[in-house]
């Protein structure tokens, strides 16, 4: 292989992200249970979600305003103060959650930094985003941190051209394959999917991938082996 880049994601491959987010949704299906069963409002939600994305992005702050949204929706705008507060609240203890980082991930940024330029790429809320990776301890370690407010091709084809390689010199590591993988495929890129044991329905692909560039590994350590035998 060619690489000269390798680009991390950051939520749920780098560090926890999405099983917070999921507890902070049980608690906010259980204020509306007088309205609809937990699994109505689960999905109202994520209806609201995915209308907010090009208004909000991705985040927590977006989460927040589009559970106050759907609390007012599914209330017909009759819901307590009481519950606006808490769905508030919850985004705030959101905010404020430690970074747990995964398994190998720090062996792994050891090993590779200085053979490699290393840089985050990595979708949310700029300040957050900031947040987590300065909490994370980790900054060291990356060239570049990039914090997109999408991860489509023309977003890959943006970062690429900054970090002033071919296509086929970077290599996106991460859990989602929609995110992380298909799109890098798409520009003759490199991708590795590490899966996370809880995905977000939006970054959910049913099909396989088969290509040339792509692997799959069942830990982060495991990169170093296949960059190894590239």
């Amino acid at each position: 292989m060619s690489v000269k880049v390798i680009a991390f994601d950051a939520d749920d491959t780098l560090w926890v992200n999405e099983p917070y987010f999921q507890e902070a949704e049980t608690k906010f299906c259980a204020l509306l249970e007088d309205y609809l069963p937990h699994h109505t409002v689960s999905q109202e939600l994520f209806k609201t979600e995915i209308q907010n994305l090009t208004l909000y992005g991705y985040g927590i702050k977006g989460f927040m305003l589009s559970m106050i949204e759907t609390a007012l929706r599914v209330s017909s705008n009759t819901i307590r103060v009481e519950v606006i507060e808490k769905a508030i609240q919850y985004g705030k203890e959101l905010l404020e959650k430690p970074i747990e980082m995964l398994e190998g991930v720090e062996t792994v940024l050891q090993t590779l930094q200085g053979r490699y330029r290393l840089v985050v790429a990595t979708k949310g809320d700029l300040l957050d985003q900031e947040r987590k990776l300065k909490k994370s301890g980790l900054e060291r370690y990356f060239h570049h941190i990039e914090i997109m407010s999408d991860k489509q091709e023309k977003d890959y084809q943006k970062l690429i051209r900054h970090l002033d390689i071919r296509p086929d010199e970077f290599m996106m590591v991460g859990n989602s394959l929609k995110s992380d993988v298909l799109p890098v495929l798409a520009l003759g890129g490199h991708a590795v999917h590490v899966p996370y044991h809880t995905t977000w329905a939006h970054e959910v692909v049913a099909h396989q991938v088969n290509h040339d560039n792509f692997v799959q590994v069942g830990n982060i350590t495991e990169l170093l082996e296949h960059l190894a035998a590239g």
